[in-house]
């Protein structure tokens, strides 16, 4: 690495540019997502082909939803909920320690 600050440095620059940050929690929200149903999924012991026929998806859909390649609609959170046999929560919750 360079001399103008490492990785630390360079995301830190990315991050402040406009839409960075947005951008950053769009992903950390569809990596959680994805990670959630995956556990879901393995839970039943299914595979993600078993998902995808219970939720009306093909399986390269859920294959790039688990791995947070792609943020979710509201419809396909209620499809993959109904397939998993879960409530899907959908809420608001205040940022930070202090509600």
């Amino acid at each position: 690495m360079s001399e103008s600050g490492g990785w630390a440095a360079m995301r830190e620059r990315r991050l402040a540019e406009p839409g960075a940050a947005e951008a950053y929690d769009a992903a950390r929200l569809a990596f959680e997502l994805g990670r959630s149903v995956r556990e879901l999924r393995e839970r039943r012991g299914w595979s993600q082909t078993q998902l995808a026929k219970k939720s009306g998806m093909t399986q390269s859909a859920v294959a790039r939803f688990e791995a947070g390649g792609t943020v979710p609609t509201l419809m396909v959170l209620e499809r993959l909920a109904a397939a998993l046999d879960v409530s899907l929560k959908v809420g608001f919750e205040p940022r930070g320690a202090a509600a």
